[in-house]
């Protein structure tokens, strides 16, 4: 791969920093103290790679059809010289190596300069050295099939590449800000906080921002991977990246551009393959010192086998020429990071995002995951599910009470409390208001004194086991009113996929230890800790985390921030709406659902499994061919095969991560 080898050069550059390799795109992002036009940084980076070119200079591709030209053209001067007289035969041959040669030959060049020996250096010595023992037909083929497999393996890789890119097609290019009664068309950069912009129907939402319009329906495919639309009402979120699918709406921004849902989710898959796997990384180092031991071990053949053997030193030549085709190591090199590639691109679309393929690896090894509860395992959509009044107090007047108090506050369950209440709310005549974080609130009305919230707050003795809030009028204890949270949907179903995984389940949580234990007995976690600080939190999965087994914490992002960062891989649920949750976490659910927590860790087995096969099989076929390379049952074509033609197989393999189905709980 030119990306890869270019990365290398600047990695050993010290006037280069902050490298980092976009294989989606096959481009490289770096910072660098020194003035660079584009023609000079151009001459830089092709001493490594003579093909490379910067994007936005990029144009649309010609590469192929020239190749397929001279590729046709070489097979032409080749096939011309069987037909010709004897003595321009040998011109003819050399014309059509020339031909195929040229490319590979240039590119070994530049590579020999950077003191580095890869797959081309391979073929034009093999290619070279048949011709000059006498096997010119099958020196040909050497060039004529790496020629062919070039282009269909970039076909392949192009696929892959562009079935990923189409699904972070989320950019808008610009924005239609109102201005008085009129819009202009702008950059969505230059949209300040606060603007109204307009979205026509089938149009992406350029920036986050609250929907004015009465109702619309979303297509959130490209963002949740969810099929079906999302109703929206006056008031909420819409997010950048999503389509509107109804008439013309207008939307009340409320974040910067680069702030917005999909530049950031964009900025974040940039950067995903800067985090490689242990297994890409080795492949990467391992190339540049496994050509030249190659190299060597082709020389030991082609000097001791006359020794040993009765074989002339021609034909330990052949043999050495042999080797050094089948010993190519192009196709581990390009199915390792094109599989984990395609797996983190399938999950994105599947709302799911993986910020490397370090953490898309670590998924598969993970056995222990510890759920936070509210908005991970709950909805944290709080209901009320029982009013228990004191003496003659009435039911309603208790909700009356609690909701006039709550409307001010900015507490979870305030809009639960506010919303189940039918009277008015005269909150002018409400005075002194006053709350105190983690206890309650206080204020005046007609001369009363009300007081909402926890037992030792209202100096209540009854302690009710549930999520409870009391009321006081003038010190008098009046009567307490149980909130209940909703348990998602999927979250039993999931648990129970995971224990059949043999992955056990936690569950770690600063509510009551009453009310966790009946969440857990709802969805079938077995293991509570319940009444946690986020410190304590945080301990006890230190705790969790001295077995050395591999735990996921799952959480809202936000604050449970030092629990991601401290366990293995962290899981933010739902956090497309919080940066904490992408900046804390490895990996981004962008939906509510515990499920695709299991599709996640399908997709990592599938990737794991995919990248087993091709190794095997590519390693099995090479190491076959070489075996009866010894017995002169191999002739120069099949070794190119074994080379080329693995390569597009195990590529092809790969692409089959494209097709993957995940199962739900």
């Amino acid at each position: 791969m030119c990306a890869q080898r270019v990365e290398d050069y600047l990695r050993n550059e010290k006037k280069f920093s902050n490298i980092s390799l976009n294989f989606a795109m096959e481009t490289l992002q770096f910072e660098t103290e020194e003035e660079y036009s584009k023609e000079k940084l151009v001459q830089e980076l092709q001493k490594v790679e003579p093909d490379v070119s910067l994007e936005e200079l990029k144009e649309e591709s010609t590469e192929n059809s020239g190749d397929i030209f001279r590729i046709f053209l070489g097979v032409i001067l080749f096939l011309m010289s069987f037909i010709v007289p004897d003595i321009l035969k040998p011109l003819l041959i050399v014309c059509s190596y020339v031909v195929l040669i040229l490319k590979t030959l240039k590119k070994a060049y530049y590579n020999l300069r950077t003191k580095t020996l890869n797959e081309n250096s391979l073929i034009v010595i093999s290619a070279i050295g048949a011709y000059l023992i006498g096997k010119s037909s099958e020196g040909f083929m050497v060039l004529f099939l790496y020629e062919i497999g070039k282009i269909l393996e970039s076909k392949a890789i192009e696929k892959s590449r562009k079935s990923i890119s189409d699904l972070m097609d989320l950019q808008v290019p610009s924005a239609y800000l109102k201005k008085g009664n009129s819009y202009i068309e702008v950059s969505p950069e230059d949209v300040r906080v606060g603007s109204t912009i307009l979205v026509k129907k089938g149009e992406k939402i350029p920036i986050d921002g609250t929907l004015l319009e009465d109702v619309t329906e979303i297509d959130a495919k490209s963002l949740t991977g969810e099929s079906t639309y999302q109703i929206k009402e006056k008031g909420e979120l819409l997010l950048s990246g999503t389509i509107n699918m109804k008439d013309a709406i207008h939307i009340k921004t409320t974040k910067k551009y680069e702030d917005s849902t999909a530049s950031r989710i964009l900025n974040l898959m940039e950067h995903a393959s800067s985090q490689k796997a242990k297994s890409e990384t080795f492949v990467s180092k391992g190339a540049a010192i496994y050509t030249p031991i190659v190299i060597i071990l082709a020389i030991l053949v082609g000097l001791i086998l006359p020794i040993f053997t009765t074989a002339t030193y021609q034909t330990s030549v052949y043999h050495a020429l042999l080797f050094l085709v089948v010993s190519c190591p192009c196709s581990i090199a390009i199915s390792v990071p094109l599989a984990y590639f395609t797996g983190i691109g399938v999950l994105s679309k599947k709302g799911i995002l993986v910020k490397g393929s370090v953490y898309l690896d670590k998924l598969r090894w993970i056995k222990k995951i510890v759920f936070d509860k509210t908005g991970t395992l709950t909805t944290g959509d709080f209901h009320v599910s029982k009013i228990l009044p004191v003496g003659e107090t009435k039911e309603e007047d208790i909700l009356f009470y609690m909701a006039l108090g709550e409307s001010f506050s900015n507490h979870p369950l305030a809009k639960a409390i506010t919303s189940s209440n039918k009277r008015p709310l005269p909150l002018k005549e409400v005075t002194q208001f006053k709350e105190e974080t983690g206890k309650g609130l206080s204020y005046i009305y007609h001369d009363k004194k009300i007081k909402v919230g926890n037992a030792k707050y209202v100096k209540v003795n009854q302690i009710i086991d549930e999520t409870v809030l009391y009321l006081s009028i003038n010190d008098k204890y009046q009567g307490a009113l149980v909130l209940e949270d909703t348990v998602k949907s999927d979250a039993k179903k999931t648990i129970s996929s995971l224990k059949k995984k043999k992955i056990e389940t936690f569950m770690f949580t600063g509510d009551k230890r009453e009310v966790a234990d009946k969440i857990g007995k709802k969805i079938g976690i077995e293991h509570i800790q319940a009444e946690l600080l986020p410190q304590e939190k945080y301990e006890a999965l230190e705790n969790l985390l001295q077995d050395k087994s591999y735990t996921a914490f799952v959480g809202d992002g936000i604050n449970d921030s030092p629990a991601l960062r401290r366990s293995d891989i962290g899981i933010s649920m739902g956090g497309i709406g919080s940066s904490a949750a992408i900046e804390a976490s490895d990996v981004v659910l962008m939906e509510d659902h515990p499920s695709k927590i299991l599709e996640a860790l399908q997709i990592s087995s599938f990737v794991h499994h995919i990248i087993v096969e091709n190794l095997v099989f590519s390693l099995g076929i090479k190491l076959g061919t070489l075996i009866f390379s010894l017995f002169d049952l191999v002739t120069m074509w099949q070794a190119v095969f074994a080379d080329v033609g693995v390569t597009i197989l195990t590529i092809l393999n790969t692409l089959r991560i494209l097709k993957s189905k995940t199962n739900q709980p």
